[in-house]
Formats: C-alpha cells, sequence, structure tokens
C-alpha cells in the first residue's frame, strides 16, 4: 500500500493551490483527477474559454458602436468556427503552461489520473488501489445541473461544456438560467449575431448585487436585442418541426419560444457523489456540498474540502485557489489560516461588466439593522463621459456612526478592473475619509470611486472634473 502525507481529490484550481502549498511544505502527495483535464472548469471550460469569446463579440460590437462622429467602421466577416478554434487553441496552450507543466515541476508530487473514492477516512481506492494519507483535500469541483422540465432530455441541450466548443453558430439560441453564466452567455452570443431569449425564474439578473445595477444591466441587454424573460416558470420543452421549443408561465400567461438550440445554465451540482463520504465520516449538506468549517475543515478532523465540492460563499476559481492553499496549510501544519469572503470581489463579464465586493445595502441591513448608502450614475465620471460609455452606475454602502465602508458594486467598463481598488478599501477597512483624501489619476473610471466617497458630504454634480 502507497503512504502519503497528502491526497489530494481533484485537479482544478483548489487541487492546484494546494498541491504547490504540499510542495513547498515537501509533504509527499499525490493528486487523484478524473473528468475534466488538468486545470478544471476555469482553463478547460470556464473562465478562460469564455471570456476569450466574449472578447470577440465586444470587438464586433464595439465596431458597430463605437459612438464617435466622423469615424465609420463596419465588420467586414465573421467566421463563427475559426472564432471558436481560435478558444480551444489558446486552451489547450495554457492548460499546458499554467497546469501540466507546473505539476510536472511539483518536486514532492505524484499524479495519478482515475477516480478515488473513500474506504476509510484515510484510505481512498483508485484504479483498483488502495492508497493511505493522513490527510485529504477534497476538491472534485461541479458538473452542469439539468432542471427538471418535462421533456428536457428528449428535445436535447447544451450547457457551457459543450457551447464552448459548437461548430456551427446557432441562428437562435434559448438560455434557461441566469447567473454571470447566463448573462454572458446571452451577450456573446447576441454579439455574434444569435437571436437569443434568456428565461429566468428569479425577476433579479443577479439577487446578490445591488437591484439598480442589475436592473440598469436588464435595461443594456434588452436594449442589444435580448429578449430577458424573467420570473418565469417553464413547464415543459419539446421538438416542433424543426425548432426546440420550450414553454412557460409569465404574469399568469403561458408562453413559448422556439430555436436552433437550448443551453442550459441553471446552476451546477458539487461532484461528491461517487466519492463514498459516509466511508469518510465526511458531512454533506442538502445541496449535496461538503459541510466546512471557517479552516475548511469537514466533519471529519484529517479531511478538508475546498472550491465547488464545498458549502462556501462564493463560488470562484481566486477563492477555490487559496482555499486550496489553506486547507492545505491548515492540514499539514496544523494553522487555522481562513478566508475573508466579504473582501472577495465578483465580476460577471458582459458588457459593462456588473462588479462588486463586501456587502450590499439589504445585506448589511440584515447583518447590523443600519446602512447609508449612495449611488453615483457614470453621467458624472469625466472619463465615461469622454469615451461615451456613461451607461454605468455605482453604489458605495458604509457605516453611518463610523463611515467604514462596507460595500462598493460597480456597473461600467472595467468595473473587474476597478472593483480591486474597491476590495483594498474593504480588507483594510477604509472610511470614506481615507478615500477622498486620495489622488486618483484624472481621467480614469477608477474616480468613480472617490466620486462616490465624495457624494456622502457634497453635491458631487457641482464639483469640477479635477476636484
Amino acid at each position: 500500500m502507497k503512504i502519503f502525507d497528502l491526497i489530494i481529490i481533484g485537479g482544478g484550481a483548489g487541487a492546484f493551490g494546494g498541491a504547490i502549498r504540499a510542495d513547498e511544505l515537501k509533504a509527499n502527495t499525490a493528486m487523484i483527477n478524473a473528468g475534466l483535464p488538468l486545470g478544471g472548469t476555469c482553463v478547460n471550460v470556464g473562465c478562460v474559454p469564455s471570456k476569450t469569446l466574449l472578447y470577440a463579440g465586444e470587438i464586433m460590437h464595439l465596431v458597430r458602436n463605437h459612438g464617435i462622429p466622423g469615424i465609420e467602421l463596419a465588420v467586414k466577416s465573421f467566421d463563427f468556427r475559426k472564432v471558436v478554434q481560435d478558444e480551444l487553441a489558446l486552451v489547450e496552450k495554457l492548460r499546458s503552461e499554467k497546469y501540466s507543466k507546473v505539476l510536472k515541476n511539483l518536486e514532492h508530487l505524484t499524479f495519478i489520473e482515475g477516480r478515488a473514492k473513500f474506504a476509510s477516512p484515510h484510505e481512498v481506492q483508485v484504479n483498483g488501489e488502495t492508497l493511505r494519507a493522513q490527510k485529504f483535500i477534497i476538491a472534485a469541483g461541479s458538473t452542469a445541473t439539468v432542471p427538471p422540465i418535462e421533456g428536457i432530455r428528449e428535445t436535447g441541450f447544451v450547457t457551457h461544456i459543450e457551447a464552448l466548443a459548437l461548430e456551427r453558430q446557432p441562428k437562435e439560441l434559448i438560455i434557461i438560467g441566469g447567473g454571470p453564466l447566463g448573462l454572458e452567455f446571452s451577450q456573446m452570443h447576441s454579439r455574434f449575431g444569435t437571436k437569443v431569449t434568456l428565461l429566468k425564474r428569479s425577476p433579479s439578473l443577479y439577487p446578490t448585487s445591488e437591484s439598480e445595477l442589475t436592473e440598469r444591466l436588464a435595461q443594456v441587454l434588452i436594449q442589444e436585442g435580448i429578449s430577458v424573460k424573467r420570473g418565469v416558470r417553464i413547464t415543459r420543452a419539446w421538438i416542433e418541426g424543426k425548432k426546440k421549443t420550450v414553454s412557460f408561465i409569465l404574469d399568469g400567461e403561458e408562453e413559448r419560444v422556439s430555436a436552433d438550440e437550448i443551453l442550459l445554465a441553471s446552476g451546477k451540482i458539487p461532484n461528491t457523489a461517487g466519492l463514498a463520504l459516509d466511508k469518510a465520516n465526511v458531512n454533506i449538506g442538502l445541496n449535496q456540498a461538503i459541510v466546512v468549517n471557517e479552516f475548511l475543515q469537514t466533519s471529519h478532523a484529517d479531511v478538508f474540502a475546498v472550491g465547488d465540492a464545498a458549502d462556501l460563499p462564493l463560488r470562484l476559481e481566486t477563492t477555490a485557489g487559496h482555499e486550496g492553499t489553506l486547507a492545505a496549510e491548515n492540514a499539514l501544519t496544523g494553522s487555522r489560516k481562513s478566508i475573508d469572503y466579504d473582501a472577495v470581489p465578483y465580476t460577471i463579464f458582459t458588457d459593462p461588466q456588473l462588479a462588486g465586493v463586501g456587502l450590499t445595502e439589504e445585506e448589511q441591513m440584515k447583518r447590523f439593522g443600519t446602512c447609508m448608502c449612495h449611488t453615483v450614475s457614470f453621467t458624472d465620471v469625466p472619463k465615461a463621459i469622454i469615451t461615451k460609455r456613461t451607461e454605468g452606475l455605482i453604489k458605495m454602502a458604509i457605516n453611518p456612526e463610523t463611515k467604514q465602508i462596507t460595500g462598493v458594486h460597480i456597473l461600467s467598463p472595467h468595473a473587474g478592473e476597478i472593483v480591486a481598488q474597491a476590495m483594498m478599501l474593504i480588507k483594510n477597512k477604509n472610511t470614506i475619509d481615507d478615500v477622498v483624501e486620495t489622488l486618483p489619476m484624472f481621467p480614469t473610471l477608477s474616480e468613480s470611486i472617490k466620486l462616490a466617497a465624495l457624494s456622502f458630504t457634497k453635491d458631487i454634480s457641482k464639483l469640477s472634473c479635477c476636484i
């Protein structure tokens, strides 16, 4: 029987974070992976390919809608298949450079391709062999869910995995589900020229952000020609002629929509079912995610879980990677490190992007019973005026007694870049007075953070540009 200090189940961001830290600690480690290739969701079927295609759509949209008088441009041709092939080539390159080559440089790691399942709290079986370890990290990721819609399997559909490798562009596309995936794929395909219908159960595009911002984003998507149906209850799906058809209830009335293809973007389920977690005395919640404490430790003290497999506040590549790092350190050294998820930003890579960090107004009221919030339009941000991108909003929440900034949520071009500054303000517990004393570069979109801070004490419409 082979014996290790640490066994990591998975091959994505969380697994690599753990493996790299374990190697730094010179721990004899095994990584067991099956399903997606090395790199997991992000590099293979997530961030890297989707953002590559989103950028292609953004270029096409900018050519047609730059808004600068005296300049006329046109997209002379669009080869969907070639754009997808370029995306897939980039995925292969980054998977090799950032994962396969990294793995080979880990001196103390043994990689095993296969499906692991627990035989006891300190043993797993893989490829007919039993391996033993003192500690374990489960970083098995998640899989797209298929909602219980009558006829959906018979009708046929694609998930984000197949959608990123389509050989032909759909003329019409139904997207079931919202969240980052549904929103990003809606705009991406619409800008490619596909007629897109987005069906979402929730009335809000993204309930965990500020409603003012998500409503403005909904307006942008609708103006671009996307049919956005919110608050729907989907009843069934079927083939009608050569089209895939979906019926749904909206405001008490039944409607239907047909398309060449259906994309399911209705969430994911953790890959925990085949791990025999009961034999490791590891508890899972109702959503099949592994229950962990703040130190990423499961109900068994020697087993840790990270990323999509664990019941954690955020499911992002960056959090998964850092969770893996901390889990390895906590497991191997006995440290008790954790993540302050209030200081972790998110971004939805639509255009404009929706990003945020910290608490929303609603969350702060629930947690503390007090909040003060101001929203600033990008019509008051000079760089936005210059670039004719004034559709954005920024909302800042503060503690009215201490003036400490508790949340910043942004809808704007490059919001994912701007929110990095807000992240540091939240992490360092800065106040609006701290921000007012800063001198951001003029003209930049990041000035919006200072303008939001100034809005609590001044009428910013009466300030000159450089103030």
